[in-house]
């Protein structure tokens, strides 16, 4: 398994970088995400604990659950159904009001399980996923400072 985690201080209240970054509906905005959708929302909140979503990312695409949701200061999701395959121990996003705005920290821990080259894999795709990560946190940086 390989975590992978990004910070990122984003200018704006941790009310309106929690409720950007918690809607499926907001993530098609963001570099390399061709399209989100909700599946099933959950039973309190349509984006919260139970919620089911789809987020296509082009190279992965990933179902994922929504649980431990506790608005502003963070969730976290599990990734049920993904291609390529990965096992995903959860990932989850907390959010800390500091100086200046909102510090976010994005991690998740998975592994792609392929027969031989698995590792291999996780290693390559693992700085990838961060990158990503990171490019849509700059998005929202932008977006809410403007």
């Amino acid at each position: 398994m390989k975590t992978v985690t990004v910070k990122r201080l984003i200018r704006a209240p941790i009310e309106q970088v929690f409720a950007e970054l918690s809607d499926h509906a907001n993530y098609a905005q963001f570099p390399g995400i061709k399209a989100a959708r909700l599946l099933e929302p959950g039973p309190d909140d349509p984006n919260g604990n139970g919620a089911l979503r789809e987020v296509d990312a082009g190279f992965l695409w990933v179902q994922e659950e929504i649980f431990d949701y506790d608005p502003p200061n963070c969730f976290s999701y599990r990734i049920l159904h993904s291609r390529p395959p990965l096992q995903h121990e959860g990932g989850t996003l907390s959010l800390v009001t500091v100086a200046g705005g909102t510090e976010v920290t994005w991690s998740s821990t998975l592994r792609f399980p392929i027969p031989l080259i698995g590792d291999w894999i996780t290693a390559l795709a693992s700085p990838k996923i961060g990158r990503a990560f990171a490019a849509m946190l700059k998005y929202l940086d932008q977006k809410l400072a403007a």
